[in-house]
């Protein structure tokens, strides 16, 4: 008997349709994974231009957030001048194609997980391991939020407060739908039961592995070493002090949102593949952190690219898009070793490491800072047995090595 599920609906000739609330494309199981990457590209940048072309309202609610009616004429001019449509559509393309023409967002895991080319044990040991990931990056729009304050003024003039003030606004939502505890007014604050009882992004993960039927004592593992440098590399842009504010935005923002919803998509079409295949009751509330985060991340990554635009100065716009690719690189160059480890440990066979990739010249990282850091950073971690190979913490190779000036 075929498998019913509220996951997909089945069309009379046996192909696979997902209701829209599962994925916003009913055919992504028909389709190829350039196919589904290029969608994302063009919906987001679609997505993106229709909220700035509203911007050109005169009494758009940015400009009010923004304090126009209290600037100078020169202020406003200069204010004005920074959130165009044309300029803001100008920077978005540049960095959204830096970011979505990445080879990451089409690593072999990715691929053989959407044609659901696993068994039961692989993608319990794929979810735990990924586990480690989801429950140790949700922390860096935190501390990237704590590099805005009057006490390290940034660099961008004097609307430098504001502008501050609204990246910290932005990022505090982004993490009150990490951790569910987001409220509209103090009327609405949630009883103490319901700030315990928040549906986090960990406690959607942690249905994704009842649904793989994983025992609860056995859902957290010791990390990787190619899954903790990821998260270090990640918590170190963000919030390492060798860093800059602008390069800890770029990271929880345009780093870590514009290529999610479509890898998520990846995994979840390959999930729902194998549980029609393997006649495996896996429901959307088994799968909703993959459905949430296609749903969700493109939002989010308009508002903090909006903010982002706010805090780079037109005299050093060059300079500034430079360093936020950098910021970005380090990233992508981190996801990558880290879902090449993955392959390995899932599959038991090799994978393409980040430097064996063929990268492009402008995606390769020659900046010393993160390799430096990452070292340190794996010095600090404390017991070996929190990674899975005790040389770990002493290791001097980093998945920048094949790049870095000698």
């Amino acid at each position: 008997m075929a498998l019913s599920s509220d996951l997909f609906i089945r069309n009379d000739d046996g192909t696979l349709r997902l209701p829209a609330e599962v994925h916003p494309l009913p055919n992504l199981l028909e389709m190829q994974p350039e196919e589904i990457l290029r969608w994302f590209t063009h919906s987001q940048r679609k997505d993106f231009e229709a909220a700035i072309a509203r911007m050109t309202a005169k009494h758009h609610p940015l400009k009010g957030a923004l304090g126009f009616a209290h600037l100078s004429a020169e202020e406003g001019e200069r204010l004005a001048r920074r959130i165009t449509p044309e300029r803001l559509a100008g920077l978005f393309r540049e960095l959204h194609d830096h970011v979505m023409d990445h080879p990451v967002w089409r690593h072999p895991f990715f691929l053989r997980i959407f044609r659901a080319e696993f068994t039961l044990p692989q993608a319990r040991l794929f979810a735990t391991h990924y586990f480690n990931q989801i429950k140790n990056t949700r922390q860096c729009v935190a501390l990237a939020c704590g590099r805005f304050s009057s006490l390290t003024p940034p660099p961008f003039g004097i609307l430098s407060e504001r502008a501050s003030e609204l990246t910290q606004i932005v990022l505090a939502q982004l993490l009150a739908d990490e951790y569910g505890v987001g409220t509209a007014s103090l009327e609405e604050y949630p009883e103490l039961e319901r700030i315990f009882n928040s549906t986090t992004h960990i406690v959607m993960y942690r249905w994704l592995l009842e649904g793989l039927e994983v025992p609860f004592g056995e859902q957290d593992v010791p990390l990787l070493p190619e899954v903790a440098d990821n998260i270090l590399i990640q918590r170190l842009v963000a919030g390492h002090p060798d860093f800059t504010p602008l390069e800890a935005l770029a990271s929880v923002g345009l780093g870590m949102e514009w290529g999610v919803p479509e890898f998520f998509s990846l995994l979840l079409g390959g999930v729902i593949r194998f549980a029609e295949r393997e006649q495996h009751p896996l429901t959307r509330k088994h799968l909703f952190v993959f459905i949430a985060h296609v749903q969700y991340d493109v939002l989010h990554a308009i508002a903090v690219m909006l903010v982002t635009t706010l805090l780079i100065e037109e005299e050093a716009e060059k300079q500034a898009v430079e360093q936020i690719k950098n910021a970005v690189n380090m990233l992508m160059t981190g996801r990558y070793a880290m879902m090449s480890g993955l392959y390995r440990a899932v599959f038991q066979q090799p994978c393409v490491a980040p430097g064996e990739a063929g990268l492009a010249q402008h995606y390769r990282v020659h900046d010393p800072r993160i390799h430096h850091a990452l070292l340190a950073a794996r010095r600090q971690l404390g017991a070996s047995g929190l990674v899975t190979e005790a040389k770990y913490r002493d290791s001097s190779a980093t998945p920048f090595d094949y790049w870095l000036p000698a």
